[in-house]
């Protein structure tokens, strides 16, 4: 018998609903199957069905009546890395960076419209920083992301923007398509982004593309730490020079991969 375009549409329904629902596991760290059943308003039978079915994929675990996600996750998150030519020629670059500036230095790339990390240093000066590998963000909150979108196609960063929106964090952040728009010129002018207090409060953080060709960004370095440190003096004077010349390298490499 063939499917029906009703029977294909409750299935992509499923499917999208499954993703929510490790979602809010995630959100939670756990969750049981009544919580869910209240927070999403469906019956329990059917949330106990969701939290069983994904806990029979390996990608759930239920520990005394709560369901976890599994470190399944992380085992294919490594393979997705490891599949990134980018990390590859990268890593090594990156680790040297922050060994030199003492300060927090990362790896990032766009996918789906947002700034991913897939690989991130601190050196022996660095102040912690809560942002983990593989954490995603809004483009314009961050200066890796910033830097990305400056030399992504004009029409990529409307369809990014229309998507994604321009949610404030602090009250620096770029808000509007005009002042995003300002902001992006000038990042192409000077060759390489700042991001001031725009995600965090007493952060800064300069960022440059990489751009093997000269053309297309397949993603960019960062280097973050407290504003104290940060200024525009050692910015220019040091940082500036250390990161380009990281990014030199990365590129030369990924050319010859």
């Amino acid at each position: 018998m063939e499917s029906t375009d009703k029977d294909e549409d409750w299935e992509l329904s499923s499917v999208r609903r499954a993703f929510n629902i490790l979602e809010i596991i995630d959100e939670n760290d756990g969750i049981g199957i009544d919580e869910l059943a209240d927070r999403e308003n469906m019956p329990r039978s059917t949330a106990h069905i969701y939290l069983k079915s994904l806990a029979k994929t390996g990608f759930v675990v239920e520990e005394d009546g709560t369901y976890r996600l599994s470190l399944q996750f992380l085992e294919y998150g490594g393979r997705v890395r490891r599949k990134r030519k980018l990390y590859h020629v990268g890593k090594d670059e990156i680790k040297d960076l922050a060994d030199k500036t003492g300060e927090v230095a990362s790896l990032g790339i766009e996918e789906n419209g947002k700034r991913v990390l897939i690989y991130k240093s601190e050196g022996g000066d660095a102040i912690y920083d809560r942002a983990p590998t593989g954490e995603r963000t809004n483009l314009h909150w961050t200066a890796l992301g910033k830097v990305i979108l400056a030399y992504l196609p004009s029409e990529r960063v409307d369809a990014i923007v229309e998507e994604h929106g321009l949610p404030e964090l602090t009250e620096h952040t770029v808000t509007t398509r005009d002042s995003l728009r300002d902001e992006l010129e000038t990042i192409r002018e000077r060759g390489y982004s700042l991001e001031d207090e725009e995600r965090r409060s007493g952060v800064r953080s300069i960022a440059v593309p990489v751009q093997p060709d000269s053309e297309a960004v397949v993603g960019a370095v960062s280097l973050t730490g407290p504003k104290s440190k940060f200024t525009d003096e050692r910015i220019e004077s040091e940082l500036l020079s250390k990161i380009e010349n990281a990014v030199n390298v990365i590129e030369i490499r990924y050319n010859h991969y």
